[in-house]
């Protein structure tokens, strides 16, 4: 079976590609222009230069394909308030979702995010079909992945897309180049994290979400979305479960919801005035004091999603960033 897979070189894509070749799938990768996947190094795929901005790339990389995976999204948070993020999440998707139709593709498996939908408790957790409502955070790169999951499913509803949207929530794991969700980790074991603010979040295995899209591949239904996540911690419980595997010190400070939405707001001003990436934007500090808790059953029943103990995959990440030198930088 011919696969064709977006944003391969990504913490998840890259994954996901393993997972592909374990199951002696015959796997594209379409990488942007220009950069190198170093996560794909040696991996018997065949990768393709191009742009989901530019329909001409997608149709060449599509033809002869029986299913695509698309996870290229740009996740940006700053600026809070961004054209290109909205253009690759959306105008994007909506090329892919074109040429998916175009080309008769037997299933699109769409990769969203678990914000698309709205969170919960410990007690009630956020499930599939909750109304969207991190629109409250003035993140383009939230908006915009609800968008385009709404753009995919409105393709599914009128013109017949073959397409199961996944949603997973914080992944942890190797091959975080960028590095992205492993970020954390780097700062918890390099002593740089000061404390943990009241919120928390679903965390997952990035190996098991692979699974679990790799799966839908065959498994799930049409227009359905399936929710990738396993264990719902508060960043206090967090950051203690990442220090223990990687032997650190955790945070034992708590921040008030007060101070960090201060501190963002400040960081952010000033780095708008002086142009600076910020560490902390006033939006990640909102979203940092509230609970963004999920339950995936939906998907441990109709995906077969894993469960995997998430020490596991923070030793990966961890192992992985040792091994490639990220803890020296």
């Amino acid at each position: 079976m011919e696969i064709l897979i977006t944003g391969a070189d990504g913490v998840l894509g890259s994954n996901v590609v393993r997972e592909l070749l374990n199951r002696n799938y015959n796997v594209t990768a379409l990488i942007e222009s220009g950069k190198d996947p170093v996560t794909l190094h040696s991996l018997n795929i065949e990768t393709i230069e191009g742009n989901i901005l530019n329909p001409t790339d997608l149709d060449q990389a599509i033809q002869g394909k029986d299913a695509v995976i698309h996870c290229a999204a740009s996740t940006n948070v700053w600026p809070s308030r961004s054209t290109i993020t909205c253009e690759v999440n959306v105008e994007g998707t909506r090329n892919v979702v074109n040429a998916c139709l175009e080309h008769n593709i037997k299933r699109l498996i769409y990769v969203g995010t678990a914000n698309s939908f709205g969170y919960g408790d410990l007690k009630n957790p956020g499930k599939e079909g909750n109304p969207y409502v991190s629109d409250k955070y003035g993140l383009d790169y939230m908006d915009s992945k609800f968008m385009a999951q709404q753009c995919v499913l409105s393709a599914v509803k009128s013109k017949g897309l073959p397409a199961v949207v996944v949603n997973p929530t914080f992944m942890i794991g190797p091959f975080d180049a960028k590095p992205s969700s492993g970020a954390m980790i780097i700062a918890l074991a390099q002593g740089k994290v000061p404390g943990y603010t009241q919120g928390g979040k679903n965390y997952i295995n990035v190996k098991d979400a692979a699974v679990g899209i790799v799966n839908a591949i065959t498994m799930g239904r049409i227009g359905e979305c399936y929710i990738l996540g396993n264990e719902n911690l508060s960043f206090k419980e967090a950051f203690r479960k990442i220090a223990n595997v990687v032997g650190c010190k955790a945070p034992t400070r708590k921040i008030s919801p007060l101070f960090v939405k201060a501190y963002g707001k400040l960081n952010s001003t000033l780095a708008k005035v002086f142009g600076f990436y910020p560490s902390v934007t006033y939006e990640m500090s909102r979203i940092s004091c509230d609970g963004h808790y999920y339950s995936a059953q939906k998907a441990i029943k109709e995906l077969k999603l894993p469960q995997t103990p998430l020490e596991k995959g923070i030793k990966d990440c961890f192992e992985w960033f040792k091994a490639n030198g990220y803890l020296k930088k």
